[in-house]
């Protein structure tokens, strides 16, 4: 008995629910779920500002940025933060060429007018200062030139998720300063639609229990997907044009080093390499090994995701990270305690947080001490090596027409 009453009540409540969806139009229903598509494309339109910390504030309530707007709607919020942060990037290009005076330059150097470009930055004296030069890569992901991590710069602050603490010291300190852009790789273009073909009209002879049938199963399946998914709007299809030899992270690096770092005058180059960064520049060692080993004085990685196995690092490559680099890694023990090694190739230290993204910001002291110290390592070395061809700037004058190519 209690099992028809159950039976019974099931059906009940099917036919209303069934007779309530029937009267809705699904289409119309799927638009009023999720809002449009479509964002603010400023700053201030976002009502968003950034205060004197440097921190991303609601110009009404003074409220950090939430990234949950609208409850239940993941897909709508994660849209939304993107198009915030594509204005982040935009306003992060304006800071790096107003507040720090760099100078973009396009990339391929010799681009024509129709195909896809790239871009980096450059101080007034990146390639002609005789002393030193620092290079600033990024990982990978939406980052741009002169990011190190976007979530940073929406929910901490700019110091930490910029680059420009690292360039500002820098400048003081008479490095020359290149800001690389490793993941504008290519050019997103919308694909043409596709044009729907109209349906042909047809006279149908099934029977009308037929087509009551067929429309209610359709029907059934239009709701089916709608509990499922929440009808997610249609996007347009893009496709996407690579940019000539810089269609990746590492072409970048490869390009960059061959066109601007190996041609600028500074004896002594220095690399801050985060993340995805670090891998390339292994991969930069493979293919330029001794122009690496001439130039770079010391290498400091942040979390580092290469691996000298996996990208078949030669022993002396393993041997001159073990002299040259080191490498802040996220882990709880205090900031510059030494961490256990996985490989065989530069010394790791912890960055004194347990987030990846902020390793670059914690270790950002330490990593000038350390590049200020192999600098002068270096100096003594080279006074006391004077007469002999040993020391970098007796190499590079050895091997200034030896290209790796």
């Amino acid at each position: 008995m209690c099992y028809l009453i159950v039976l019974m009540s099931s059906l009940l409540f099917y036919n209303v629910e069934n007779n309530l969806l029937s009267r809705i139009d699904l289409d119309e229903l799927m638009k009023k779920d999720e809002p449009p598509l479509t964002f603010p494309k400023t700053l201030e339109e976002f009502e968003y500002a950034f205060n004197e910390q440097g921190q991303l504030r609601h110009t009404t309530t003074g409220e950090a940025f939430v990234f949950n707007a609208r409850e239940d709607l993941h897909r709508w919020n994660q849209k939304r933060y993107e198009a915030l942060g594509e204005i982040i990037t935009q306003y992060v290009y304006e800071l790096l060429e107003k507040k720090c005076n760099m100078t973009k330059v396009i990339l391929p150097v010799d681009v024509t007018e129709e195909e896809p470009r790239s871009f980096i930055y450059l101080s007034a004296d990146a390639m002609s200062n005789p002393a030193k030069l620092l290079v600033l890569i990024q990982g990978d992901g939406v980052v741009r030139a002169g990011q190190w991590a976007r979530r940073l710069i929406i929910n901490q602050d700019l110091d930490s998720g910029t680059q420009i603490p690292f360039i500002t010291r820098a400048k003081e300190e008479g490095y020359g300063v290149m800001v690389l852009n490793p993941n504008e790789n290519h050019l997103e273009v919308e694909r043409p639609a596709k044009p729907t073909p109209l349906p042909s009209p047809e006279v149908s002879d099934e029977p009308a229990e037929k087509r009551e049938r067929k429309d209610e199963r359709e029907s059934k399946k239009k709701r089916d997907f709608y509990e499922k998914y929440r009808n997610p709007q249609k996007e347009g299809e893009t496709e996407q044009i690579p940019i000539r030899e810089n269609s990746s992270p590492e072409e970048h690096l490869l390009y960059v080093w061959d066109h601007f770092v190996s041609n600028a005058a500074a004896r002594n180059v220095f690399i801050v390499a985060h993340s995805y960064g670090g891998l390339s520049l292994v991969e930069l060692m493979s293919q330029r090994e001794a122009q690496v080993k001439n130039r770079v004085c010391a290498v400091a990685m942040t979390d580092s995701v290469h691996n000298i196995w996996h990208q078949d690092a030669s022993k002396s490559i393993q041997e001159w990270l073990q002299q040259h680099c080191r490498n802040w890694v996220s882990s709880p023990e205090p900031l510059d305690t030494p961490v256990e090694p996985m490989l065989p190739d530069c010394p790791r230290l912890s960055a004194g947080t347990e987030r990846h993204e902020l390793t670059s910001w914690r270790s950002f002291n330490s990593i000038f001490q350390f590049f200020s110290k192999a600098l002068h390592t270096g100096d003594e070395y080279e006074e006391e090596s004077s007469n002999t061809v040993t020391t970098r700037s007796s190499h590079r004058t050895k091997h200034d027409h030896n290209h790796d190519d």
